[in-house]
């Protein structure tokens, strides 16, 4: 099962895009929040991936964040919230919100949400309350870690992610040393700025 693909930005549209992986193009349908994050086409991009699988389909949903992938599972676990809907919820309200929203029980909030009705937020809130209070946590956690990641750790994820690419570890490991990458760089950021010099 695809959790997570990193590649080249072949096609961008503000419901789905075409990742190129290898020269393999996934089709990979996004909320409008992971929609206005991405580069332009032709850019690198890494997305959390989330498969899912029809008798007669497989598709694939990406996000930039693993609190938005996190939500869009807790979405689709509620009754009457498929995939399509649970992605449309996410392109109109971010996960802090929608998880204040669930916490608090803001039914006005939730049904101001084009798709979602009193009955569904109703069942939202009732299914949800208690999983979305414990993710907040985990999301400010995730949230204060992110403000200072440590370079190494960025640095050994951008290296993973060129190596499934196909370019040689060494190679990498020689470009990354020769960057200049500041204590606060983003693992997008320090691929980004790779890929520039491995592309020349």
């Amino acid at each position: 099962m695809i959790a997570l693909l990193t590649g080249r930005l072949a096609h961008k549209s503000p419901d789905f895009i075409i990742l190129d992986v290898g020269g393999v193009g996934y089709r990979v349908q996004i909320p409008f929040s992971t929609y206005y994050e991405l580069p332009d086409e032709g850019g690198a991009v890494a997305l959390h991936i989330y498969t899912h699988v029809k008798e007669d389909a497989i598709n694939l949903y990406g996000f930039r964040t693993m609190g938005e992938k996190e939500f869009f599972q807790l979405l689709i676990s509620v009754s009457g919230i498929g995939p399509k809907l649970a992605r449309d919820i996410l392109s109109n309200i971010q996960p802090d919100e929608l998880a204040r929203a669930l916490v608090q029980g803001d039914l006005a909030r939730l049904s101001a949400i084009p798709g979602i009705g009193r009955k569904t937020s109703e069942r939202l809130v009732l299914e949800l309350k208690e999983k979305a209070r414990k993710m907040d946590v985990v999301a400010a956690s995730a949230r204060e870690a992110a403000a200072a990641p440590p370079a190494i750790e960025v640095t050994d994820d951008v290296a993973s992610a060129l190596v499934n690419l196909g370019y040689k570890e060494a190679v990498v490991r020689k470009t990354l040393a020769e960057l200049e990458i500041a204590p606060d760089a983003s693992t997008e950021t320090v691929l980004r700025l790779a890929l520039k010099v491995l592309m020349k």
